[in-house]
């Protein structure tokens, strides 16, 4: 996807979950929402990176030290795993799953996705 520019209409699911993110107060749905923006940016570098950085900014309010370092790395290794093709499909993007491990796809994002 190097040079591939994101399709409008991922854009704007990355950016109503990356939004939405941002609104809530509940800090579990606002997880859930990066997650599933970390999903849909996978394939591009800037996006992905920026919701590195998002998470790493949730986990430092948190002050969760784990996700905050675990996040570090991530924001390292964000935009050459996507720019390269290479970062696990389905992954969440968090600090407790494996920068590789692979995961199921939610199926509305697998279409959007693939669609």
């Amino acid at each position: 996807m190097i040079g591939r520019p994101m399709p409008a209409r991922v854009r704007a699911a990355y950016r109503a979950e990356m939004d939405a993110a941002r609104a809530t107060p509940d800090s579990a749905a606002r997880w859930r929402h990066l997650e599933r923006a970390h999903i849909i940016s996978q394939p591009w570098p800037w996006p992905h990176t920026a919701n590195h950085l998002a998470m790493f900014a949730l986990a430092l309010a948190q002050r969760d030290r784990r996700e905050a370092l675990g996040q570090i790395i991530r924001i390292i290794v964000a935009a050459p795993g996507s720019a390269l093709g290479r970062y696990p499909e389905g992954n969440t993007g968090r600090a407790r799953v494996s920068l590789t491990q692979p995961m199921p796809l939610p199926t509305d994002l697998a279409e959007l996705l693939t669609g």
